[in-house]
């Protein structure tokens, strides 16, 4: 599982061939999550407060090279980097 961004200790990470819909994989110390990616919410797991408002402005931010990573991870292509949350 390729990990197509990191921030403050957050890790953002992208199955190959992964079910729909669309969404991305949130790692934070001993939480992990899944966001999906149209509505950008928490579809699984759970993230502590500060976290996942971090995560969700970076999705929202990042929306677009997301749904271009989860098409080319459908492909079996290798996600591009997405920069961090400054």
């Amino acid at each position: 599982m390729p990990t197509i961004s990191s921030f403050y200790g957050i890790l953002i990470r992208m199955y190959f061939n992964d079910h729909e819909p669309a969404h991305f994989h949130v790692q934070y110390a001993e939480f992990k999550a899944t966001v999906h990616i149209q509505s950008l919410t928490v579809a699984t797991g759970e993230l502590p407060r500060r976290a996942e408002e971090l995560v969700l402005d970076w999705a929202e931010l990042h929306r677009d090279a997301l749904l271009q990573n989860w098409e080319r991870c459908q492909s079996k292509l290798a996600p591009q980097a997405i920069p961090p949350l400054k």
